[in-house]
């Protein structure tokens, strides 16, 4: 098989129909396979797609669908939360991993903060989860909570994480 290339990468930043039912596929099938979490995280992605749906503004939100000849291979949302961003939904097919994607859409993240005068978002993610972990801190955001949970159908540490963009001086 032919290495991947971020350049062959599409991404979009529009709902279509269908895009919220398979980012929930997607997150249900991949994270029972990677973490062993069963129905209740696929309930929970269900449940917070739902809400993201209802709630959902362009001019406040932003979702970035990545797609490889024509399939839906990761995604990111910024969803806005009254004078902040909450970071959700940022997963990205295994064979994707490791091209620069991850990077390019934290920056696209961050961008999009910027062009909002946003100056706090957070996200919420598991311990398991040490690579995207890195990531997070690597553009910024701190470990500002943990807290037991059996939300997934097993023990897991959720932890909270936190980034605040400093207010730019005008002198």
């Amino acid at each position: 098989m032919e290495q991947i290339k971020l350049s062959d990468i599409q991404i979009r930043n529009h709902l279509a129909p269908g895009d919220l039912g398979y980012l929930a596929y997607i997150h249900g099938d991949l994270y029972a396979k990677e973490c062993n979490y069963g129905l209740k995280f696929e309930a929970y992605v269900l449940e917070g797609l739902k809400e993201f749906a209802l709630a959902y503004d362009p001019e406040k939100d932003k979702i970035w669908i990545c797609e490889h000849q024509e399939k839906m291979i990761g995604c990111l949302v910024a969803q806005h939360r009254k004078e902040q961003l909450q970071f959700r939904y940022f997963i990205l097919q295994p064979e994707y991993r490791g091209i620069g994607l991850g990077k390019l859409l934290m920056q696209e993240f961050i961008d999009f903060m910027h062009s909002r005068n946003v100056k706090h978002a957070y996200l919420w993610t598991t311990a398991d989860q040490d690579t995207a972990t890195a990531l997070y801190e690597r553009f910024g955001f701190k470990l500002t909570a943990e807290n037991p949970s059996d939300h997934f159908g097993k023990a897991i540490l959720e932890r909270r994480f936190d980034l605040k963009i400093p207010e730019q001086s005008t002198t």
